[in-house]
């Protein structure tokens, strides 16, 4: 592994080469990994935490390579190569100003027109970084949403961009076609009855993770799969990807917050890799709580999804 520190002892995200985006030291990298320690407004008491996660995510990260035996050997690192742009300099406590920063930085990344990835924080970050994509193509964005909840409350409590809101300010906005949105993995009742009208009133789609459960079997995931896609990518220029990790089941998601009835490591890893094959344009991964998790099983598994979609875009750009 590589011996660059993005600060303190906390290691590039899977030994990648420490670069910025102000020289040219992005040139020769396929792959931006970028943190966003932002946890703004907190909705349940001392459940806290995010801001965190980009720097486990990177510790826990050192133990892997990029080789995956059971994706017919494919080794990520044959074909890619991994840049870690350090995080977005958030501002604690200024919420408009912190999500002004990682729209700023993420138009930046998006100008490299390399594969990025973005490591929250909270739910909230992924709103600027839509925005920015969108300014970058000049078109609209569709959205396959990964997450146990629509995250489309108007606010919380008067903020604007808590980590329950970031798709409220996506429907109001031009940046994504919102017949294009794909919520999927939904479930559980700390969704709230307005969020599901919410997204009917606005032409989302949803997909429960009872319909993902009752797809059958690992076969039929791609096609489910398919159908997602199809949604996102009709009448818009890119796709993004955004997976909050309580999609999955607590059981294997102890560092996120707590939803049973979930989606299995298997079925994320499955989908996410589909998704890829069939083509996004980047995707964050948020809401990993690392103090709440004494293993770091969360930490560690955000690993395998960016693996398991570097896998899938490689065989898209080979048109496989």
């Amino acid at each position: 592994m590589s011996q660059d520190r993005i600060y303190g002892n906390t290691p590039c995200f899977l030994g990648g080469k420490k670069v910025n985006l102000k020289d040219d030291s992005t040139s020769d990298r396929d792959v931006l990994i970028y943190g966003v320690p932002w946890e703004g407004a907190v909705t349940w008491g001392d459940y806290t935490g995010a801001e965190l996660g980009p720097k486990v995510i990177r510790l826990n990260s050192a133990r892997y390579s990029g080789y995956l035996p059971e994706l017919n050997h494919m080794d990520v690192f044959e074909k890619y190569t991994m840049g870690d742009l350090g995080d977005v300099d958030v501002v604690p406590a200024d919420t408009i100003e912190t999500m002004t920063r990682i729209e700023n930085f993420a138009s930046n990344v998006w100008k490299t027109d390399k594969f990025p990835v973005a490591f929250g924080g909270d739910h909230g970050i992924t709103y600027p970084i839509v925005k920015a994509l969108s300014e970058e193509i000049d078109g609209q964005v569709g959205i396959i949403h990964l997450d146990a909840h629509y995250d489309n409350h108007p606010d919380y409590e008067g903020d604007l961009y808590a980590r329950s809101t970031p798709f409220h300010r996506i429907y109001e906005s031009e940046s994504v076609r919102n017949e294009s949105i794909v919520h999927m993995g939904i479930h559980g009742p700390r969704n709230k009855p307005e969020t599901g009208k919410y997204a009917q009133e606005v032409g989302a789609t949803t997909i429960s993770v009872r319909d993902i459960r009752k797809s059958g079997n690992e076969n039929d995931l791609p096609a489910l799969a398919r159908k997602a896609y199809e949604i996102a990518s009709k009448g818009t220029e890119a796709v993004y990807l955004s997976i909050c990790s309580d999609v999955l089941d607590f059981a294997f998601n102890p560092g996120g917050p707590v939803d049973g009835n979930g989606v299995t490591s298997f079925e994320l890893l499955e989908l996410v890799h589909e998704f890829a094959k069939l083509g996004i344009r980047g995707m964050d991964y948020v809401e990993v709580y690392p103090q709440q998790d004494t293993n770091d099983n969360s930490s560690h598994f955000v690993t395998y999804a960016v693996l398991y979609a570097l896998a899938g875009n490689i065989l898209h750009e080979q048109g496989k």
